[in-house]
Order: C-alpha cells, then structure tokens, then sequence
C-alpha cells in the first residue's frame, strides 16, 4: 500500500500523529567511479579543489539535515547523528560513500540516509571534475534500516 496516495489517489504528506517515537537509523551508501588518474590524484590529495573528503563529509551530512527541502513528502526530522564514511577499492577506482543517520522518532531515516550518501558522491563529482568529466556515480542504495513498526530490514549483498 502507498501510504503517500489518499483514498483518491491524491499524494500528501502521511500523519506520523498516532506512531509511537523509535529509534531509528538507516545506512545507505553511493560508489563513485574514477578513471585511474583521478583516482590516484583523489587518493594523494592532490586535486586543486582542496580536501575533498572533508568537504564530501560536510556535504552529505547537510544534505541529510535538509532532506525535507528537498524530497516533497519528507517530515521534518531533528537528527541525532549522521556519518558518512569512505571506502576505497583501489581495484576498481571507486570510493564508496557510506551514510548512517539516526533519529529517536514517529519516522524512519531511510531518505535522509540516501540523501546524505547522493550528495557526498555529487561532491565528490564536483571535487573532481575539472581533472575527469567521467566520473560515474551509482549504485546507490539502501543497506539498512531498523526501527519502527516494520523493524529490521537488510539488503541482500551485491
């Protein structure tokens, strides 16, 4: 059921009035794909744009802050905590951006968390653009999400 769709079928914001306040936290996470120059580069510090994990970090946990500004539908939520972490497969010259964000609340975090991990690897795009217009951002994904009525969820490994 869309629980976004009234009996008409008319989008509106779902009341949270009646549901009991959780904690919850979801994890989701972004790869970003470089070709191999950019990727040493990235790894080196050594773009002319400055720290650019830093300032991914920065961008992500914003963006996690602000999620009801940008998805229409979204509650405002008062956020206890939002990370973002980095993993590097030097292999595939990719960084995976991981956002866990957590809220003790009516409603779960799961948009914060891809909001969070999207605008890091949109960061990352724009950190590193001006040495490599190639930059491929995807998958991203929801790893994990628990609390709430419909408890504990786990994607399936890729």
């Amino acid at each position: 059921m869309l629980t976004h769709l009234d009996d008409k079928g008319h989008a509106h914001m779902v009341d949270v009035t009646d549901k009991s306040n959780s904690s919850r936290v979801a994890v989701a996470e972004s790869v970003v794909r470089f070709n191999p120059e950019t990727y040493r580069l990235l790894l080196d510090d050594a773009l002319p744009k400055g720290d650019v994990f830093a300032t991914a970090r920065i961008a992500g946990i914003q963006a996690a802050k602000k999620c009801s500004d940008l998805i229409p539908l979204c509650h405002p939520l008062m956020l206890t905590s939002v990370k973002i972490a980095f993993a590097f497969n030097d292999e595939e010259h990719q960084v995976t951006i991981e956002a866990l964000c957590k809220v003790s609340g009516q409603t779960g975090v799961e948009m914060e968390s891809l909001t969070a991990a999207s605008v890091a690897a949109l960061t990352l795009y724009d950190m590193c653009k001006a040495v490599d217009k190639g930059i491929v951002i995807g998958p991203t994904r929801l790893l994990e999400k628990s609390g709430g009525k419909s408890g504990h969820w786990q994607a399936e490994h890729s």
